[in-house]
């Protein structure tokens, strides 16, 4: 009997998100779901990860409304599947286990089957309790190890550099040599740990794709005999090991390979099922999927990535059509395959990798991505950095911030990358990138959520953290775990210019204020004035059709004369923290604004009194923009 390989498409989740930035539209998602009934894949995620955030943030659509189109549409044909970041959820800070268990209780009432429970820590009391009220809930816990890998050695730094780059980069002289830590051995313990806790089954979650053939070769193998649980391999194509790593872990065992599908897949990231089919026609191994059902998505899915051209990292160069480019596949491309496979049983990396990338470049996949690869970090993060740049009109800095990545990264304990500690390095690099541009001491710039990092309130990082860099950046060293009594319950005011009715409705859309109150502040506020100007419109249909009047328009605003105050980064301003008249000190709180979804106090490096400011909470800001004027 021909071994059967199960497969959990991401198409609809993290494959939009590793090359969209989790733009689609539920009309989009609406049109395919029914084709998805055909496929009936074993496993489909489409919810959590960066879903709950980007859909309000981005599209002002509902959380809860796209999972239970989904499970409407896929009930009793396939699994849906979430992300969720243990004790973080699908935000970006710890949460107390009332707000999880809330959550998970209402994604399982609305149709969710699997959990995907990780900790960008690895830390296994980050994800303890969301394993039992998983199971409480008769979900299924599936638990991810976050692979990661140990960073370059290091050069010591020269007492002379010349020039912007040696100053970024360091000289290339003696490298400091550290321990390793991302063993095999230690990703095979946090996997047997998950598993004792209650896990169902067990992902090695590859978000970055640094997981290369040879080390899936030794690594999976040493999973599947040291667990009784089903395995999942999650990867990514960015550094071009995704396609080569994904067939290794086939022919090593592994019972689940995750997938997009044609127009969603490779890039930054996972695979396309597409060559993975082909693969396993050749293995003799069937894959238990309605690949005709497939081809019915794949055509439809051009139009849906036609409509998120503006968040296309790849617009320009998409890959050739499959049905095509399959159908006249020349002899010397088929033979690839065969050589692939070869290589892989032999554990002939190289050969391996020069027979997958022949077969991507045939069928016009993106190169490995050697900027992705050198600086480690997940494909997602790398295209969310790019358009949350792109939006602040500060592109110019990527490439100074990708190369301080590892830096910034080994500072804070040497966490993996992946969300929420992909989010909060990589925005906390670009502050480091801009803070040598303007010649300013390191870490001049913290966001609130790295601080929160190195103070130890996402848990124990995999090294500890050196207690002098603690508290330079915290201002004490020693470690301080999250205090779940310090979570600030969001308020929910009545809204009197909406007919007084509550913000939140009901016990969903608190969830939400609770899980990211700024984003969700911003989404409810304007649903309820939607349904506040629906209510009118039909109670006053002929007030209605009046023409609108026209608006008086605003006074011009003074001119500056004072010393003004400018933001470091582009973002959205959250609240001010000062008033007008207000004397303050160096290091005094001015303002707290939003710059790539992680929130900043900015303390003010001018002495004086307030004149005014020159900006109101929601205001979207750009780099240096003026933010306050002085006496």
């Amino acid at each position: 009997m021909a071994k059967v390989l199960q497969i959990r498409d991401l198409t609809l989740r993290d494959g939009q998100q590793s090359l969209f930035a989790t733009r689609m539209k539920q009309e989009n998602i609406d049109k395919l779901l029914p084709l998805y009934r055909e496929a009936k894949f074993y496993i489909m995620e489409v919810w959590g990860g960066a879903v709950p955030d980007s859909v309000m943030r981005y599209l002002g659509e509902s959380p809860w409304d796209r999972l239970r189109a989904c499970s409407k549409e896929m009930k009793g044909i396939s699994l849906l599947s979430a992300l969720s970041r243990g004790r973080n959820l699908f935000g970006y800070v710890p949460y107390p286990d009332y707000v999880l268990e809330g959550f998970y209780k209402k994604a399982i009432e609305n149709g969710l089957n699997v959990m995907r429970i990780f900790d960008a820590l690895n830390d296994i009391d980050n994800i303890k309790e969301s394993v039992k009220m998983i199971n409480a809930l008769d979900g299924i816990a599936d638990t991810a190890v976050c692979y990661t890998v140990d960073p370059k050695d290091e050069p010591v730094e020269a007492p002379k550099k010349k020039g912007f780059f040696a100053k970024l980069f360091g000289s290339k002289e003696t490298p400091v040599v550290h321990e390793k830590i991302f063993t095999d051995e230690y990703f095979v313990n946090k996997a047997k740990e998950m598993e004792s806790l209650g896990a169902k089954m067990i992902t090695l979650k590859d978000m970055a794709g640094l997981v290369n053939p040879s080390r899936i070769f030794s690594l999976m193998p040493k999973l599947k005999q040291a667990l009784k649980v089903p395995v999942d391999f999650h990867t990514h194509c960015t550094p071009g090991y995704g396609l080569a790593s994904v067939l290794t872990a086939i022919i090593k065992g592994v019972d689940i390979v995750d997938t997009n599908i044609w127009w969603f897949g490779g890039g930054s990231a996972a695979p396309a099922i597409e060559l993975v089919w082909i693969f396993c026609q050749k293995l003799g191994i069937e894959m238990a999927v309605n690949m005709d059902a497939v081809a019915k998505i794949r055509k439809e899915l051009v139009e849906a990535r036609r409509a998120l051209a503006d968040f296309d990292l790849n617009k320009d160069k998409w890959p050739n059509d499959f049905d095509e480019y399959y159908a006249k596949m020349p002899a010397e491309i088929n033979a690839e395959f065969d050589r692939a496979i070869e290589a892989a049983t032999e554990n002939n990396e190289a050969a391996l990798l020069d027979a997958c990338h022949k077969i991507e470049a045939y069928f016009g996949f993106p190169k490995p991505n050697e900027l992705v690869k050198n600086a480690e970090v997940p494909g997602g993060m790398y295209s969310n950095m790019v358009a949350n740049l792109r939006a602040l009109k500060a592109e110019d800095v990527l490439d100074e911030a990708m190369a301080l990545i590892p830096k910034v990264r080994r500072d804070a304990g040497l966490v993996p990358l992946v969300t929420p500690t992909s989010q909060i390095v990589g925005s906390q690099a670009v502050a480091l990138a801009l803070d040598r541009r303007k010649g300013a001491a390191d870490y001049s710039n913290k966001n609130n959520q790295f601080i929160s990092l190195v103070k130890g309130e996402y848990g124990h990082t995999p090294v500890a953290i050196d207690p002098a860099f603690r508290e330079q950046i915290t201002g004490v060293a020693e470690e301080r775990p999250y205090d779940t009594s310090s979570f600030r319950e969001p308020n929910n005011p009545e809204l009197p210019e909406f007919g007084g009715v509550k913000l939140a409705q009901d016990e969903e859309e608190f969830l939400l204020l609770e899980l990211l109150p700024s984003v969700a502040n911003t989404f409810l506020k304007n649903k309820r004035k939607a349904e506040f100007e629906a209510k009118q419109a039909a109670n006053n249909p002929a007030e209605a059709e009046k023409a609108p009047e026209a608006k008086a328009e605003a006074a011009p605003q003074e001119e500056i004369t004072g010393r003004v105050f400018c933001a470091p980064m582009g973002g959205t301003i959250i609240e001010l923290l000062a008033k007008p008249g207000q004397t303050v000190k160096m290091g005094d709180l001015l303002l707290v604004y939003e710059a790539m979804k992680m929130e900043n106090d900015l303390a003010t490096d001018i002495e004086g009194t307030i004149k005014r400011f020159l900006v109101k909470e929601g205001d979207v800001i750009a780099t240096n923009q003026p933010l306050v004027e002085f006496e």
